[in-house]
């Protein structure tokens, strides 16, 4: 049996248990929060204060957090380009008893819900240009992105759960940074966010251990290739108007180090909480190629460690057109 028909295989395994992965790590509709719970109600007539007070702690907040701030609500505003993705894994099609689409559908409904919040305040802010931010989304969907997984669904949920954590780390940072000016409101939400980050990060690390139960060299060498590689940001292809693809995304991370809301530090700090999640150290049953590929993850962070500690990072002011008057 070829390698790709015994990943399908597993995946149908997985998959009879797909229901209660929903009922474990997803929450029902009318139990969730909603945008409209952390933004001001249009119905009432307190409605304008309430966004005068927005915009006037919004001025506390300086730019380099406001260009964070749209990078974040750019890359969950893509969603369209996740949820296809996704949907083209081995082992997952649109047929409405597939059980693994079922379950995307689902994660792609809860995550919808950061980018509708965050667009919507980015909005009330009046700190930010929005209808560059909007054409920053259309292009970043319209490009398109390549992670390097294809359809292998083991490298994908290694991918998904790295990123579903970095996301976490990215959302609490900017929570933090908020509270501290006084925006508690916004750090409210982003905390919010944050929570369902980790708890998507739980499911998908949940499935990568399954998986490593059944198949456990298979999935090694899915986790060595992925990270021997890097994790791409789902920004990648970041852009202004009128600018090339992937034009933005080094200034973007630039200043998202900068800030402290996500680092290189934090990328290491991942690495080493998957390897304890997934207890690499004591997976058995192993072939030579996949114990050789559990030695270079279980030594990678200190290596990654040391690089992240050289690294110096510009103190340019760049110019985002997200952040120009209209």
């Amino acid at each position: 049996m070829s390698i790709k028909n015994i990943r399908i295989e597993v995946m149908q395994t997985l998959e009879k248990n797909i229901d209660s992965f929903v009922d474990k790590f997803l929450i029902p509709v009318e139990e969730i929060w909603q945008p409209t719970d952390f933004l001001p109600n249009s119905q009432k007539d307190t409605f304008i204060d309430e966004v005068k007070e927005i915009q006037e702690i919004s001025k506390e907040l300086d730019d380099d957090f406001w260009v964070v701030m749209v990078g974040d609500t750019i890359t969950e505003e893509a969603l369209p380009t996740y949820e296809s993705w996704l949907l083209d894994l081995d082992g997952v099609n649109q047929d409405p008893d597939n059980g693994w689409a079922k379950w995307i559908r689902a994660w792609t409904s809860e995550e919808n819900r950061h980018g509708d919040v965050l667009n919507k305040y980015l909005y009330l802010s009046g700190r930010v240009n929005m209808r560059e931010v909007e054409m920053s989304t259309q292009h970043l969907i319209a490009d398109g992105f390549d992670i390097g997984t294809a359809t292998d669904p083991y490298k994908n949920f290694i991918y998904t759960s790295f990123q579903e954590l970095a996301t976490y780390i990215s959302h609490n940072n900017v929570a933090k940074i908020a509270r501290k000016k006084g925006h508690k409101a916004l750090a409210k939400m982003s905390k919010i966010i944050a929570g369902d980050e980790m708890r998507h990060h739980i499911a998908y690390t949940d499935f990568v251990k399954q998986i490593f139960k059944i198949d456990p060299s298979e999935m090694m060498l899915a986790y060595y290739y992925m990270m021997k590689n890097q994790i791409i940001m789902p920004a990648m292809y970041l852009r202004e108007s009128h600018a090339e693809k992937a034009s933005l995304f080094n200034q973007f991370s630039v200043v998202a180090q900068r800030t402290g809301v996500y680092t290189g530090f934090d990328y290491v700090d991942i690495m080493r909480k998957l390897n304890v999640a997934w207890e690499l150290d004591k997976i058995t049953g192993l072939t030579a190629e996949a114990e050789k590929a559990r030695d270079y993850l279980m030594r990678l962070p200190d290596r990654m460690y040391r690089l992240a500690e050289r690294a110096v990072l510009p103190d340019t002011a760049y110019k985002f057109k997200w952040l120009n008057k209209i």
